[in-house]
């Protein structure tokens, strides 16, 4: 039997609704939204002594249970469908003697002005506002004046609502020039079965007199029975709206079906509206099932965000499969929020990420929280500034594997990247101070880090553009005095090491930004002296500049600098600094034996193409070195082909100048290995 309309304008239509009801019977239609649902927020508006008008009442039950509640008994409810006003006048007329039925038309009601308290529509905007023609809005604009007319000062309209776009947006675009106050309640789910996937909405339009001139509007949404949130415009309003409608559509969809690909959402703080868990939902099809190994929610530890095994798609892919789950679903902490612990963060999410448990689980199936080592990790924020050509950035303390803590720079214009990092020393006890005792009482989670280690270097692409500078020695012996320039500072890692560890060298270093000069010197140990010095300059200017009055003056050109241009598919270095032109200059200010070091970051094959045959046109010699699990490829470029190694007499180079770097009372990370950085080197 077929009960829907041939075309959507038949919604409005009082011969389809005579036809509808006759055909369906005594059964009730409820479009959306059953009474246990809708309850908590009828409470909220309907008063036990308030006159209520139902507008477009259909055969549904939601008087009825208002009225057998005690919600409210003097109901009004109108339709244009006679059969359904006999239908319903016959089910309700002696067991509920305060409510009543009348045929009557909402666009043109005979009640008299400010009759009712409150106006009830239960999907009747939805099923009149079926497009945007002419004749649709004019009706509906008819249907707000009258409603406008009937309602008291202070009166409510409850319109519960699909909320699809256009009938939102016009709704609160139309009340709020009104003057009225416009909040939009979105319903909690039972938890059954859902006839829609999309959530149900109740706008709540509270009537007031319109005040001459621009009144501020007032626009919230409450999610969920949660606190409402201001919204500064109907355009946000509804731009809110359609994110609980999206996640909506998702949890549906990922209830049903295993995702294909990693779904990232951000939850956010109730409070603030800003991210406080970004979530990724990764699925393991190569898995067997077993009851428990379904589904399991892994917190990242804070700080650890950035980390291959948490950061990258493959890395939480690796994660996945290796914690034997399933669905893993990740859980990024955010640096700007506070938590409670595990046991907090726990509490926070359990009812949340069920939603987003996979098809299958098993009811009452108990879901563990897993981590590294148990807790949430350490993440202390030391410094937070704006700079004009860097913008908003931080430093943060963090705690890595075992004891250890690092000190990040981190640019928010892309959070998820470090920018530069170093290991912090552990606090060594003054003289004649005693160790902490051992105690009953739980440790702090975090002691006050130390100095920078500036014997460590905790970026493998800065591991591999130091192993490169064995390219300028033989392999019997280090190069003597050295000039080397460094284009781009960050927190000073890199210039460091190689001022620290080449004790002949002279170090140039280029940068852009004099609040990163700043940063480098106050948190990362940064100095300068007579072998180091900054130039605050553009690279471009700087380097064009040396080709025109001083080249061949360097045996090493360092190239570690970040482009804020995060449109391109290439985030270091900004593009003009790998055109051939430029490139030029750089060749003309190198030593005919001296080598060129391009740390080179680029997702786009294209670009990445083009770049590299840009190198290959200026400088006869290149050598590539991959990162592996990193987008980073370090380029090795020489301006001579004389100097080509294979790769035993780069390993014989690279030990070398490891032995020559590594001495007696100098510290030296044993994890670094020059010629192992070199392995994977091979010629373009």
């Amino acid at each position: 039997m077929e009960l829907l309309p041939r075309s959507p304008g038949e919604f409005g239509s009082a011969r389809y609704w005579d036809r509808f009801f006759r055909q369906r019977g005594q059964r009730p239609f409820e479009w959306y939204g059953a009474f246990p649902e809708l309850c908590p927020v009828l409470h909220k508006y309907v008063r036990p002594r308030d006159k209520v008008l139902v507008v477009g009442c259909g055969n549904s039950e939601l008087s009825e249970q208002m009225y057998d509640v005690g919600m409210c008994k003097d109901i009004v409810n109108i339709d244009i469908s006679e059969a359904v006003i006999r239908q319903m006048q016959e089910r309700s007329g002696s067991t509920r003697p305060k409510m009543s039925y009348l045929l009557m038309d909402m666009l043109q009601m005979d009640f008299p002005d400010a009759h009712f308290q409150v106006v009830l529509d239960k999907g009747t905007l939805d099923a009149l506002l079926t497009d945007e023609e002419e004749a649709t809005i004019a009706k509906v604009d008819q249907m707000f004046a009258e409603i406008s007319r009937v309602l008291q000062v202070g009166g409510r309209y409850l319109c519960v609502s699909l909320a699809q776009a256009h009938v939102l947006k016009k709704a609160v675009e139309y009340f709020s020039q009104e003057g009225w106050v416009v909040r939009v309640h979105q319903v909690a789910s039972s938890g059954d079965k859902q006839q829609f996937v999309l959530p149900v909405f109740v706008y709540v339009m509270t009537k007031f007199r319109k005040i001459p001139g621009s009144a501020p509007q007032i626009l919230e949404i409450c999610p969920e029975e949660q606190k409402p949130m201001r919204m500064e415009s109907a355009e946000r309003l509804v731009a809110a709206v359609k994110d609980r409608q999206h996640y909506a559509l998702l949890c549906s969809q990922i209830s049903k079906t295993p995702c294909r690909e990693q779904v990232s959402l951000d939850l956010c703080d109730k409070e603030s509206g800003k991210p406080r868990y970004t979530l990724h939902v990764v699925d393991s099809p190569s898995v067997k099932h077993s009851r428990d190994n379904h589904f399991a929610i892994f917190i990242i530890p804070q700080g650890r965000e950035t980390e291959w095994l948490f950061g990258t798609e493959e890395g939480r892919r690796q994660l996945a499969a290796s914690a034997g789950f399933g669905r893993l679903l990740t859980v990024a902490l955010h640096r700007e929020q506070h938590y409670e612990g595990m046991a907090g963060i726990q509490a926070e999410l359990s009812g949340k990420v069920m939603e987003l448990a996979p098809p299958g689980l098993p009811a009452r199936q108990q879901v563990p929280f897993l981590s590294v080592g148990g807790d949430i990790g350490v993440r202390m924020v030391r410094h937070c500034d704006t700079s004009p050509l860097s913008g908003e950035y931080v430093v943060e303390d963090v705690k890595g594997d075992g004891s250890c803590y690092f000190r990040r720079l981190i640019f928010l214009c892309n959070r998820n990247v470090v920018q530069s990092e170093a290991r912090l020393l552990a606090p060594t006890p003054l003289p004649g101070q005693k160790k902490r005792r051992k105690d009953k009482k739980k440790p702090s989670p975090a002691e006050p880090p130390g100095a920078i280690d500036r014997s460590y270097l905790c970026c493998e692409h800065h591991k591999a553009m130091v192993a490169g500078l064995c390219l300028l020695g033989g392999p019997d012996a280090l190069p003597g005095e050295l000039a080397v320039l460094v284009v781009g500072l960050g927190g000073g890692s890199l210039p460091l090491f190689v001022h620290d560890y080449f004790s002949q060298a002279r170090v140039a270093v280029v940068e852009i930004d004099p609040s990163m000069l700043e940063v480098a010197t106050h948190w990362f140990g940064f100095s300068q002296g007579d072998r180091m010095q900054v130039h605050i300059s553009d690279g471009l200017d700087y380097v064009a500049k040396l080709a025109a009055e001083a080249p061949a003056q360097y045996d090493a050109v360092m190239f570690d600098v970040d482009s804020k241009d995060l449109t391109v598919g290439m985030s270091c270095p900004p593009p003009a600094f790998v055109e051939k032109p430029f490139l030029q200059k750089v060749k003309s200010i190198l030593k005919p034996e001296g080598v060129f070091v391009l740390n080179l970051v680029c997702r786009d094959t294209r670009l990445k193409e083009s770049v590299l045959a840009t190198l290959r046109d200026v400088f006869p010699l290149l050598y590539t070195r991959r990162i592996k699990g990193e987008v980073n490829e370090i380029l090795f470029c020489q301006p001579s082909p004389e100097g080509r190694c294979d790769a035993a007499e780069l390993g014989a180079r690279a030990r070398a100048l490891e032995g020559a770097l590594r001495q007696p009372g100098r510290p030296w990370d044993s994890s670094y290995v020059l010629a192992d950085m070199l392995q994977a080197v091979h010629i373009l």
